[in-house]
């Protein structure tokens, strides 16, 4: 037998022995008055009175006739001592047959120990959940990175830094509702199943609907939704929701991940730059008390202004590619084959612009850049630049190597975004699964008039990984997606 089925096996044993005299190691709640934390806090106006502690035994120490233990909950631990001659000898019995794990609650007053530490002599307890297998490496911690990730709940009962990153993460969605709504942003929700996706160059994951009788699509962005709102009469819309996309995982990618995106009536993207390199400082400061921040060793100021410079001027600096020189595919791929640039034939240019700016440019993004006007074909849904139509508004927002921000000035006309639907049509039938699919029913509501828009989407997870100091997406990501477990 495994040390693991033994263990469980004698804890079984104990909870039938509590079952046997008439206590249920399961009871529906426990009202408790203070807060570990709390209690601790303020032991000095709470000396003499009776408190109410509950929590997971982390820590004991039986001493004969009497036991410290430790209690931990959501604000940290707190102390509590146990007596035979106060609990009398079958109550102090049974206290001794807690183990590590286990869920009480403890009634008593406080006092300091002689080690000054501030504890709660247990005058009544209640067993409220037993725990059958034991914690994780005997408190001392959970390092295997994929048992972390499979029984997250053990990483967060080990590794209180876990539960830290975590509550960065609902800091910073907070802060960034609050940001938005004092801006007069409106908070909406759009469909998850759609028929059809669109709004990114990316492969959806596919499902089928029994009562309709049709296949649908999990979203790959809220984009053309939001849109539609604004076609609506919505002047300024948000929504923060999750995002799903059937392509590769690693440090920066999951399946599944969490964006904001907004629309703004009236704007462009300047105005959308400027509401970014705002908006992160803010949500800094509010979550981690500062604007200057450490990222994988990087000290990294996130104040405005942000360096601004555009996609063919990093191009030609990084590459000496001259993307003017190169308007076609054919001419951009055999440049960068002549450069020893390992790319293939059959990738459009759109993905060979991609492919440099992700392998040349992005790594050296640490310190906040935004990286503006990007080629058309790049942009299926952005408008075009008044004096240069081969270009469209359109910029990345960069922090630590990472692409975090993605904005446009949102193409409106209905013409020329059939026009580029066409075109992404024509890329999709020479191989390319990831262009975008025509939306009919998009494209009628621009012909209804859309007003100029600025729209923006924000990767949360990734603004968390920095604001986090986070190196791979799966550390800000309660459940990441894993391979099936061999």
């Amino acid at each position: 037998m495994a040390e693991g089925d033994d263990l469980r096996q004698q804890r079984v044993a104990k909870l039938e022995s509590l079952r046997a005299v008439g206590i249920d190691p399961y009871p529906r709640r426990y009202e408790r008055t203070h807060m570990a934390a709390e209690a601790v806090g303020q032991f000095e106006q709470l000396t003499g009175q009776e408190v109410r502690v509950a929590g997971r035994i982390v820590g004991m120490r039986i001493l004969g006739k009497a036991t410290f233990a430790h209690l931990a909950d959501a604000s940290g631990r707190i102390q509590i001592y146990a007596r035979q001659d106060v609990l009398g000898e079958d109550k102090y019995g049974l206290f001794k047959m807690l183990d590590l794990g286990d869920f009480i609650g403890a009634t008593g007053t406080m006092f300091r120990t002689k080690t000054g530490e501030v504890t709660v002599e247990v005058r009544d307890y209640e067993f409220l959940a037993k725990s059958l297998l034991p914690l994780p490496e005997k408190w001392h911690g959970l390092v295997d990175v994929e048992k972390r990730y499979r029984q997250r709940y053990l990483d967060l009962i080990a590794n209180p830094s876990t539960r830290r990153v975590f509550e960065i993460r609902s800091g910073v969605i907070d802060a960034m509702r609050r940001f938005l709504r004092e801006r007069g942003f409106v908070e909406v929700e759009t469909p998850i199943l759609q028929p059809i996706y669109g709004g990114a160059a990316a492969r959806p994951f596919e499902t089928y609907h029994q009562a309709l009788d049709r296949t649908l699509f999990l979203r790959i962005a809220t984009e053309l939704y939001l849109k539609r709102l604004i076609v609506g009469g919505f002047e300024k819309v948000f929504e923060i929701g999750k995002n799903f996309r059937n392509e590769g995982i690693s440090i920066k990618h999951n399946p599944e991940f969490t964006v904001m995106e907004s629309y703004e009536a009236y704007a462009d993207y300047n105005d959308v730059m400027a509401m970014v390199e705002q908006m992160i400082p803010y949500i800094a400061r509010e979550v981690l008390g500062t604007e200057e921040i450490t990222f994988q060793g990087n000290t990294i100021n996130l104040s405005p202004p942000w360096r601004r410079i555009t996609v063919s001027g990093a191009i030609l600096e990084a590459t000496g590619i001259d993307l003017r020189e190169y308007p076609t595919q054919r001419a951009l791929y055999e440049k960068m084959a002549d450069l020893h640039m390992k790319v293939g034939p059959e990738l459009t240019r759109a993905k060979l612009i991609d492919h440099i700016l992700s392998t040349y440019i992005e790594p050296e993004l640490i310190h906040p850049t935004f990286v503006m006007d990007f080629p058309v074909e790049v942009s299926p849904l952005a408008k075009r630049k008044p004096d240069e139509p081969d270009l469209v508004e359109r910029f990345e927002g960069y922090i630590g190597g990472m692409e975090l921000a993605n904005a446009f000035s949102e193409l409106n006309d209905p013409i020329d975004q059939r026009e580029r639907f066409v075109k992404q049509l024509e890329d999709r039938a020479a191989g390319d699964d990831e262009a975008h699919v025509m939306d009919e029913d998009f494209i009628i509501a621009l012909e209804h008039g859309m007003p100029p828009t600025g729209g923006l989407g924000i990767g949360v997870d990734r603004l968390v990984m920095i604001l986090a100091d986070q190196y791979s997406i799966r550390e800000v990501i309660l459940f990441p997606q894993l391979r099936t477990k061999v």
